[in-house]
């Protein structure tokens, strides 16, 4: 199982919590190589210039609602997941608003949104917690953050609460892997992944990186954040049984040679599902920015051809943005 390594630490209840912040961090497993600013340029630069990388035309995008505004202001103490685009969800359970990765700007910097947000901040109902896996851009958007309301609880990775807090957000806290916090009534667990951090060009791996699960008396909701694949979905589904939402990312996987040790290909996100043991797939992390070189629909696709397939147990929910899924 992937582990991390923090510098100078001790025990609390069986869990590893650093007393300073973290200098880098890492999964010591010898398949997932570092990232390297060589491989980066190599990739973004040089493959680009020599036309190595075959860049696919993204269109069309995600399919597209207009949301349930009125709905969504209604309590719900089963689960609620409304898709904002790529990994952004709302989450209402037990009564409670949750957003994940929220991320609802026009571009990332030189990448354009081809769908629009299924939410604006304005548009949100009154929300108790923001969740972010990860530092990187398309998880976590500074100028949606500073849209959103700065009393929330905020759950974040270890070595992430600095950036957040200088933001404005007043109830920050940062958790390492396995670690729990309680929030009326809802349990929030931070889960490994098998990915990286990064936001400037000094700061590789300065923060951690993982998935979230919201558990109520009665659902258990997993957000992966990015990952690919490896054991840990496996673990993750031992140690919490009977998941009913997974959000599993499909997208981002060209070219091969440098995706698949940070990404999953929509088979290997299927695999992931069946590994959880969850009940309901909810395919991310497609149809609304071309970050890598497939098409923006080829992974749903794919992921949608799988399960024709495999046929596991459990059922595929694709979601339009601006959709929402009540179970």
């Amino acid at each position: 199982m992937s582990q991390l390594t923090t510098g100078l630490e001790h025990k609390v209840t069986g869990m590893r919590i650093p007393t300073r912040p973290a200098h880098r961090f890492t999964s010591h497993d010898p398949s997932h190589p570092p990232v390297s600013p060589a491989t980066v340029f190599k990739w973004g630069v040089v493959d680009r210039l020599l036309r190595r990388r075959h860049i696919a035309d993204p269109l069309p995008g995600a399919p597209v609602v207009a949301p349930d505004i009125e709905r969504l202001r209604v309590p719900t103490d089963s689960p609620r997941l409304t898709w904002i685009g790529h990994a952004s969800f709302l989450l209402q359970l037990a009564g409670r608003g949750i957003v994940i990765d929220p991320v609802m700007s026009r571009r990332l910097g030189v990448y354009p949104r081809h769908t629009p947000p299924g939410l604006d901040p304005e548009q949100l109902p009154r929300i108790d917690a923001l969740l972010i896996s990860h530092n990187h851009y398309d998880h976590l958007d500074v100028p949606t953050l500073r849209r959103l309301p700065k009393d929330l609880w905020v759950g974040v990775p270890l070595g992430l609460g600095e950036l957040v807090r200088r933001l404005g957000f007043l109830d920050v806290h940062e958790l390492d892997w396995w670690q729990s916090l309680w929030l009326n009534g809802l349990r929030i667990s931070f889960v490994p992944a098998r990915h990286w951090s990064r936001r400037g060009l000094f700061d590789v791996n300065r923060s951690l990186w993982g998935g979230w699960v919201v558990e109520s008396t009665e659902h258990t909701v997993y957000h992966a954040g990015d990952s690919a694949y490896f054991d840990g979905f496996a673990e993750i589904g031992r140690r919490f049984p009977g998941i009913g939402i997974a959000m599993l990312p499909v997208g981002s996987y060209a070219p091969g040679w440098f995706m698949e040790h940070h990404h999953m290909t929509p088979e290997q996100a299927g695999q992931a599902f069946v590994d959880l043991g969850a009940e309901t797939f909810v395919p991310m992390h497609w149809g609304t920015f071309q970050l890598t070189d497939e098409t923006l629909c080829e992974p749903v696709q794919r992921i949608r051809a799988w399960f024709e397939r495999e046929r596991p147990a459990g059922e595929l929910r694709e979601l339009a943005v601006g959709e929402s899924l009540e179970i």
